[in-house]
């Protein structure tokens, strides 16, 4: 069995890896090691839990030389705050024993602060593309000493729109560089960055994307609306004491606040909630009172949890099947982590058939379908979307017919409830479609990504 005294880490080092109680390095850990040592350009891919911000730090810790210089040796850059905190507090846990300063950057408090932080000097930066472009545009961030750069969640980040500001940073920075970049997926988007800005990089690959985790209990529940997935949330809750640290993923911002307003009247206090709109303070706080125990669950968008280390997930639940297959495993990945076993629980509507065929092709397994519980209510109560039962095609066929009924139609589109979420990644209600048409057109737009 591989241990972490094959790599013969300098002493300060490994008496850091020893206190934190780690033995035997991850896969993608040992993968990755060799290859980063060697100096060479690395795209890693491996999914969320795998262990990959150690798999990039042990080798340039290890690497990694003192010099005068107050402009940072190593820039490490991540989507969002949460994972700036986190990656800078594990950068700390690892030189404790070594002279190295580490700052972490990232929008929506102080920028003065930030550039005194950094005319103070850094040797390890870690940042959102964001900030870190704001503060080399103002010329506080200087590149000429950087000759290591590593991008984590490169998919994440082409996600939420950073391509023009890592691209940006990439121009600025000095061509003579070790790249080094993890993504869970392999898109055509993130080949093109490579192909522009990276020197023949090294795959490292840890599972194809999509493989199915093995310790986690994948099931589902066929649900007629939102109204009565809460229903049977608040039903599995009350039921099943084994539900003890939950996640529980919905698409948007405002999915998130009503579905949270709706468990914390039955469960006060035991839920926390997470999105870009809470602020920087609450959302830190309130993953550290889920760390600490203090609530049970939390409920969250894909773009908060991405990437965040979060210890002894016991359910993940979908309470919205993902818009994308992919992140379906980015969500089940949290549970059923090094030796724990986890349950993943799926609620899907009507709509959200197709959603669900896309991910079982991409596992190429199917989730095991359990029969709605008898003693749950049905709501008949509908939200926003749910009321619009009409096809587009016919409700545009009525508007010509009825001639000036055009303005009125409008007027009636203005009034539905906007619940959030980007319009491209809506999918259009199938009615009667049977599954295997469905399939068809899910093979259809994979052959054409």
């Amino acid at each position: 069995m591989a241990t972490f005294e094959q790599f013969n880490l300098p002493k300060s080092l490994q008496k850091a890896v020893d206190d934190l109680g780690f033995e035997t390095p991850t896969p993608i850990q040992e993968k990755s090691f060799s290859v980063i040592m060697s100096g060479r350009d690395m795209m890693g891919i491996a999914q969320t839990g795998t262990g990959k911000t150690f798999a990039y730090l042990l080798p340039l810790l290890k690497l990694y030389k003192f010099t005068p210089s107050h402009i940072p040796k190593i820039v490490i850059l991540v989507p969002t705050r949460e994972l700036v905190v986190q990656v800078v507090e594990e950068v700390e846990k690892l030189t404790k024993y070594m002279s190295v300063r580490t700052l972490g950057i990232y929008g929506g408090v102080n920028i003065n602060t930030q550039k005194t932080a950094v005319y103070t000097g850094i040797d390890i930066l870690v940042g959102t593309p964001g900030r870190v472009m704001d503060l080399a545009l103002d010329n506080v961030l200087r590149f000429e000493d950087t000759y290591k750069l590593v991008i984590d969640e490169f998919d994440e980040m082409l996600n939420l729109g950073f391509r023009p500001q890592l691209t940006a940073i990439l121009a600025m920075m000095r061509t003579k560089r070790q790249n080094i970049l993890f993504s869970a997926t392999m898109t055509e988007e993130v080949d093109a960055v490579l192909n522009d800005y990276f020197d023949f990089p090294e795959e490292v690959s840890l599972a194809a994307s999509g493989t199915p985790l093995e310790k986690i209990t994948q099931l589902s529940y066929p649900v007629q609306n939102f109204n009565t997935k809460i229903n049977l949330l608040k039903h599995l809750l009350v039921n099943d004491e084994s539900m003890s640290r939950i996640l529980i993923f919905v698409n948007n911002k405002k999915i998130s606040d009503m579905l949270h307003e709706s468990i914390d009247e039955a469960f006060e206090g035991q839920f926390g909630v997470i999105h870009s709109n809470k602020s920087q303070n609450y959302r830190l706080n309130t993953m550290a009172s889920f760390q600490q125990g203090e609530l049970r669950g939390l409920i969250t968008t894909d773009v908060m949890a991405r990437g965040l280390d979060i210890s002894d997930i016991t359910h993940v639940f979908n309470f919205e099947m993902p818009e994308y297959p992919e992140l379906y495993m980015h969500r089940i990945g949290r549970t059923g982590r090094a030796d724990a076993t986890g349950t993943a629980i799926s609620f899907f509507t009507p709509r959200e058939e197709e959603m669900r065929i896309e991910i079982e092709m991409l596992m190429d397994m199917e989730l095991e379908v359990l029969p709605f519980p008898e003693e749950v209510e049905v709501s008949m109560k509908l939200i926003g979307p749910e009321k619009d039962k009409q096809p587009v095609k016919f409700m545009m066929k009525k508007v010509k017919l009825e001639g000036d009924g055009a303005f009125h139609e409008k007027s009636k589109k203005n009034t539905k409830v906007n619940l959030g979420g980007p319009s491209k990644t809506k999918k259009k209600t199938h009615g009667s479609l049977n599954r295997n048409m469905l399939k068809e057109q899910a093979k259809k737009r994979n052959k054409k990504k």
